[in-house]
């Protein structure tokens, strides 16, 4: 007999500064069963962004201080996940600025919230079925290269596009020495060089403090003396 695992319940992150307005949208996503994370402003957003993952985001063009088309922009650096704009009616630039960023969608206000949350759900389901291609899971860290997520222990892990790779670079070859010259290359493009080592020794040192990681004792990433680094197989948790 075959069993399905039930998947949990869809996140969706709210981002618009009128307090009426964030409880029109959530209350319409909670409807059509979602989870929902709320946030006023561009920095609130970003901060719920990397603490969490969301399968989709629900984002007010206008904002205070950051707008909503620049966070999209940011986002779209580190991640893939749906983007819907709210934008305003006859506001034909910024929903073709929002485009440009990254946006995946946009609703123009007024609109009919279930109209809102049947359209964030489609795209979450869409997100959420797509092929996880080369995910990497070992020990309490996931590695989605289809998100460029990563999550430790359910937490996600806030890298930049440098660390990302170069984890990928390592986690991909499990148990297996990788040398300075293949990361340089696989991360920066470039073959090692004066000052190569040194730049490599640096990123994994950043990268270690992030995934919480010693240098003394490394869990995740151990130093292969004179020539590289490996990353060990790890036990599930």
């Amino acid at each position: 007999m075959t069993t399905h695992q039930e998947q949990p319940q869809p996140r969706a992150l709210v981002v618009d500064d009128e307090r009426q307005m964030r409880d029109i949208v959530t209350f319409a996503l909670e409807t059509q069963g979602f989870t929902t994370v709320e946030a006023s402003d561009a920095e609130q957003a970003w901060t719920a962004f990397e603490r969490e993952s969301f399968d989709a985001i629900i984002l007010d063009v206008m904002l205070p201080r950051a707008s909503g088309i620049a966070l999209c922009r940011r986002i779209r650096t580190v991640s893939k996940v749906p983007i819907i704009l709210l934008t305003a009616k006859g506001e034909a630039a910024d929903r073709v600025a929002g485009l440009e960023a990254g946006a995946d969608d946009y609703v123009v206000k007024p609109f009919h919230p279930r109209e809102l949350a049947l359209r964030a759900m489609s795209v979450a389901r869409r997100y959420r079925e797509a092929p996880a291609g080369s995910r990497i899971v070992n020990g309490d860290l996931v590695i989605d290269p289809r998100t460029l997520t990563v999550l430790r222990a359910g937490t996600r892990v806030p890298l930049s596009q440098s660390e990302f790779h170069l984890l990928m670079a390592l986690a991909s070859r499990l148990d297996e020495e990788v040398g300075w010259g293949l990361l340089l290359q696989e991360v920066w493009g470039t073959d090692l060089m004066l000052g190569g080592r040194d730049m490599v020794k640096t990123a994994v040192y950043r990268l270690r403090g992030k995934l919480g990681d010693s240098s003394a004792a490394p869990h995740y990433i151990q130093s292969v003396r004179g020539r590289g680094y490996r990353m060990p197989r790890l036990p599930a948790p």
